[in-house]
């Protein structure tokens, strides 16, 4: 394994990422105060220091406490759009890719047919029409209704490359049943592209929830780090020269998505023998 991660660096580099992130989210759950992370907790506006290692907001938050107790509920937010969104994808794309006919024909249609919408207008109307305030489940939910677009065509296409190999057709030959060849032949040598798929869904997810969120439409009460992105915006901290109230913020969403970046071309890698260098 270690053998491996030498040469597949994008791997070794997206896991580093991702393990300092983790990290600095479990080391700061048992360290900091993240009361602090809600409005009139501490004195507003303090730059970086000894006792505010991140500095405070304008609310008088505790930005250290903000990206500790946001950046769980970002990737959670990811997270259950991700996997709802790859989970609906893989069923429709096997059963499309499969069966073929008249079931493929409608699930590719509707795919193509959401590819073409603009994604984030669709989500921003969704968000709009819901009147009472959101909260990181529903969020993540307005994010999945659209998630599982891109996995639905790629997955498909990919299936449709493997239905057609003699260990399918042997399979078929043997009696087994539609569902029993998609399960125990075809979804084992999808794997590692299943998870490639899944960590570039959280990805997208994650991009799409800040999306919605630095636009005002998300958990206002939730300390995300999209709705800090937001405050930072609302209060103009920019042009203030506040800029440790949005250099945090954005430092570790640079990590978040360079880290699953680095681990989708790692995984990638797995996935398509092409790419795999020679030992």
């Amino acid at each position: 394994m270690r053998r491996y991660l030498r040469r597949n660096t994008s791997l070794m580099v997206g896991l580093v990422l991702l393990g300092l992130l983790a990290l600095f989210m479990i080391v700061g759950a048992l360290t900091v105060d993240t009361s602090n992370a809600q409005a009139l907790s501490v004195p507003a506006l303090q730059p970086p220091s000894w006792d505010y290692p991140f500095g405070t907001d304008r609310q008088g938050r505790d930005l250290l406490a903000v990206m500790v107790a946001g950046t769980p509920l970002t990737l959670r937010i990811g997270f259950i759009a991700g996997f709802f969104g790859v989970g609906i994808g893989a069923v429709l794309a096997f059963t499309a890719a499969y069966y073929r006919g008249w079931v493929d024909t409608v699930i590719r249609g509707v795919a193509d047919i959401g590819l073409t919408v603009p994604g984030l207008l669709v989500l921003i109307i969704i968000a709009v029409s819901i009147k009472s305030l959101l909260t990181v489940n529903e969020m993540a939910l307005i994010v999945a209704s659209l998630a599982w677009l891109n996995p639905t065509r790629t997955i498909r296409s990919q299936v449709l490359t493997l239905r057609e190999r003699g260990f399918v057709e042997i399979a078929r030959l043997n009696g087994l049943s539609g569902p029993e060849i998609i399960f125990q032949e075809l979804m084992p040598n999808l794997l590692p592209y299943l998870a490639a798929t899944l960590v570039a869904s959280v990805s997208s997810a994650i991009l799409a929830s800040v999306g919605l969120e630095v636009l005002g439409l998300g958990p206002v009460e939730a300390p995300t780090l999209g709705m800090t992105l937001y405050w930072v915006n609302f209060n103009a901290a920019i042009i203030n020269g506040w800029w440790w109230w949005w250099l945090a913020p954005l430092v570790v969403i640079l990590v978040v998505f360079l880290g699953l970046f680095f681990l989708t071309v790692g995984l990638d890698e797995i996935a398509n023998p092409r790419l795999r260098r020679a030992a």
